[in-house]
Parts: C-alpha cells; sequence; structure tokens
C-alpha cells in the first residue's frame, strides 16, 4: 500500500463505514470526519462474537450474516443519518486473513486461518463476496476499501502519532505491518508509488524457522488443527492457542502422575481450556487461588491442593512468557530491518542519532489489551533484546478499535489518492 494513502489523512471530510472480520468476532463502526485531525468522530460501534457455525458454513451463508447485520446497523442510524440523504454509502472491509490484494477494494482469499474452514473460497474475491450479499439485501453500500486489519491499525496509529512505523495485532491470532523503503522491498520492481515507501503486510503468523523452540505439545497441537503444517508462528503466540497449549500441558503431566488425581475427559477436549482461564489464573492473587481451583473443577479436575494449583500458575506462566517473548522478537526484527533497532541498519553507523529517534508500534488486539502478563512480559522481552539505551525510544501503543476505524480512514483518504501499490 502507498504511503501518502494515511500519510495525508488530515482534510477529509464525510461519514464513513467499516466492517471488521476477525477471528472469533466482527465489528461494525461509523466514523465521520469533519475535515480536521481533531475533529474524527466514531458515531457508533457494534461488536459481536462470531457463531461456531459459521467457521466451517458456506460463502453465501457467512457473508449472508454480515449484510444482514450491517443492515441492522444500519436501521437504527434514525432519520439524522446519511441515510435520509440522497448519499450512497461506502464501506472499508477490514479483513484478518491472508489476501492477495489486486486493488484497493478488490482481493483474493489465499486461505483461511484461526479456525475458519469454508474451503469453496479460496481464490474468490472477498470483497466481492461481501458486495454480493449486501446487494441481496437491496442495501445502497459500495464496498469501496479491503484492508488488511494491522493495516488499518497502522493507517490510525500514524493518524494520531506520525512516529507510528509498525502495526502488530496480538488477538486469536497474530499479524504485524510495517513501513519500508520501496528500494528495500525486492518483489517491488516497479512500485506505483511516487512517497519511496510502502506498508508490507508480513503476514508473520505464518513465519517458520527451525530455530523456534517448538515443544512435543506444539507439534501435537499443529498437527490435530485445521490447518496442519501452516501458521506455525501464530500457533504459539496467538490468543486462539496459549490455552489449549496449557491444557495439553496439564493432560500430559495427568497421564504420567496422580498429581490432578483420575484423567478428566473433558480435560481430553481440544481448546476447551480458553486463553481467557489461563489469564485468570495467571492473574489469580488469592492465597488459596481460588479462581484456579475453579476453573480446574470445570476442567473436570476438582479438589486439587494449593501446591498443585500453584504449579498450574507455573504453566500458565511458562507458556504466557514464552509467546510474549516471541512476540517481542519479532518486533525486534521489524525494528532491525528499518535500522530503529540501535545497530545502525543499512549504510549508518551504530550509534547514528537518527536511529536513536522516537519509534512508535501501534498494537492492538484481546490478548494484548486483555492479558497483564502478557503485556508485562513483551515488554520485559524488549527491554532485553533491544536495550535499556534503545527501548526507551521505543513506544508500544495500545489502541481499541484502530484497524476498523483506520480502515474507514483510508477509505476516506483514498478520495484524494487513488494510487495503490501492493506486495
Amino acid at each position: 500500500m502507498d504511503e501518502p494513502f494515511f500519510f495525508n489523512l488530515r482534510s477529509e471530510r464525510g461519514t464513513y463505514y467499516a466492517l471488521h472480520l476477525g477471528g472469533s468476532y466482527f465489528r461494525i463502526i461509523r466514523v465521520h470526519l469533519g475535515g480536521q485531525i481533531s475533529s474524527l468522530e466514531v458515531q457508533d460501534i457494534e461488536r459481536h462474537s462470531i457463531p461456531t457455525s459459521l467457521l466451517n458454513s458456506t460463502s453465501e451463508v457467512l457473508f449472508d450474516f454480515l449484510a444482514s447485520s450491517l443492515q441492522k446497523f444500519i436501521e437504527k442510524e434514525g432519520k439524522e443519518s446519511v441515510s435520509s440523504q440522497d448519499v450512497k454509502r461506502e464501506l472499508a472491509f477490514t479483513f484478518s486473513f491472508p489476501v492477495k490484494q489486486t486493488s484497493l477494494s478488490s482481493g483474493v482469499l489465499i486461505k483461511w486461518t484461526k479456525g475458519f474452514a469454508i474451503s469453496e473460497m479460496a481464490g474468490e474475491d472477498i470483497a466481492e463476496c461481501l458486495q454480493g450479499a449486501l446487494d441481496r439485501r437491496g442495501l445502497d453500500i459500495h464496498v469501496a476499501a479491503l484492508v488488511n486489519d494491522t493495516v488499518g491499525a497502522l493507517s490510525y496509529g500514524h493518524y494520531h502519532d506520525p512516529d507510528t512505523i509498525a502495526a502488530v495485532v496480538f488477538g486469536t491470532g497474530s499479524n504485524a505491518c510495517y513501513l519500508e523503503r520501496t528500494d528495500a522491498i525486492i518483489k517491488c520492481q516497479n512500485p506505483r508509488t511516487t512517497s519511496g515507501s510502502m506498508v508490507v503486510n508480513m503476514e508473520w503468523g505464518n513465519f517458520w524457522s527451525s530455530r523456534l523452540p517448538r515443544t512435543l505439545y506444539d507439534i501435537e497441537l499443529d498437527a490435530e488443527s485445521l490447518n496442519s503444517n501452516d501458521m506455525g508462528f501464530e500457533k504459539m503466540i496467538g490468543g486462539m492457542y496459549l490455552g489449549d497449549i496449557v491444557r495439553r500441558v496439564i493432560l500430559r503431566m495427568s497421564q504420567e502422575s496422580d498429581i490432578f488425581g483420575p484423567i478428566s475427559s473433558i480435560l481430553s477436549t481440544p481448546f476447551v481450556l480458553r486463553t481467557n482461564s489461563v489469564s485468570a489464573m495467571h492473574e489469580d492473587d488469592t492465597s488459596e487461588l481460588h479462581e484456579v481451583a475453579t476453573i480446574l473443577k470445570h476442567l473436570g479436575v476438582p479438589k486439587v491442593p494449593l501446591k498443585v494449583r500453584k504449579l498450574v500458575v507455573k504453566i500458565c506462566d511458562v507458556v504466557t512468557r514464552r509467546a510474549a517473548r516471541l512476540a517481542a522478537a519479532g518486533i525486534s526484527g521489524i525494528l532491525k530491518k528499518v535500522g530503529r533497532d540501535g545497530s545502525g541498519g543499512e549504510g549508518r553507523r551504530r550509534g547514528d542519532k537518527q536511529m536513536m529517534r522516537r519509534t512508535v508500534v501501534a498494537v492492538e488486539g484481546g490478548l494484548y489489551s486483555n492479558y497483564k502478563m502478557f503485556r508485562e512480559y513483551l515488554d520485559e522481552a524488549l527491554i532485553d533484546i533491544l536495550g535499556d539505551d534503545v527501548a526507551r525510544h521505543v513506544v508500544i501503543k495500545a489502541m481499541e478499535d484502530g484497524s476498523s476505524i483506520g480502515s474507514a480512514l483510508l477509505l476516506a483518504s483514498s478520495h484524494s489518492v487513488r494510487t495503490i501499490s501492493n506486495i
């Protein structure tokens, strides 16, 4: 994506919509821009969980559900809304899955992740699927932009803070994007941009290396997942998977010892332990670890002694700390690539003051916002990797709904800047 799409967001006016399809939720938002950077108004927002039945349904069922939800959102606007005017609504579709983007408003699905398994959609134009569902309902809405969630987050981050050079999502899954010089992008031989920079969507969830600290539990989880041999990095740091890693450790210990009592059939169920429960156990500050005891009871493991409950907290700690440190390593890798890690970067010397300037990384997602220990371990790891002198210049800025708002901003900016380049 060409840099001016979000670097020149200052004078846009109008009302814009965004629909964000994430891993476990979808979000609809209406944003109004008044022509000044301080006049951004989020007029309405709805957040909904995605029914599990949709994860392996059909394209038509999924998008009809999204179109129906958008229709209800619009119907409640009332007479004062844009619907009372002769204006066609424009929608940014924020999509949190790998896509080969072909234009600002179109792109084909490469593959599903995060538990989705609608096989006939691979290779289909995602924006067209949503537009078709909207048309079937007679909604006068144009899907005018297709935006990855990390790119939307970067747009919103930079709108408020020009020092923002990267965005990362830590939610059900994980991904990152960053601003790169076009001459440093090998795939970009003839960039359609005059800015000299592009936003690179990394899709880092699919990163793989033999150096990743993979365990037997990771291997078993991957083998039993819907997308085995795929998204290896995401399965070690994503909120969808951390709970199941903890479950597998506890199950193995119960099979090899009697500290948890009889083996629970519930504990043998994949994904029965969610990451929000891991967070609750990890951050249980009661003297008797009552929250740990309650969650274990729900897993069919009642009446475990305090020392065993403490062991469960330790398991949560190890799994979460590993995820946070891997996440921090990913962020540090981005900073190194763009010469913001203090090493000087390409053509620069270590200690160059230019390389030590303030650097902001926008972060979004439920795992980061709701899991205090994950945040603390990530911050700790960044200091360990970068060193105090560099880390003090790196700001991790949490955002809420930034990817959706940022997608609407990109849609608004496209009215004045219509050039887009994709990799």
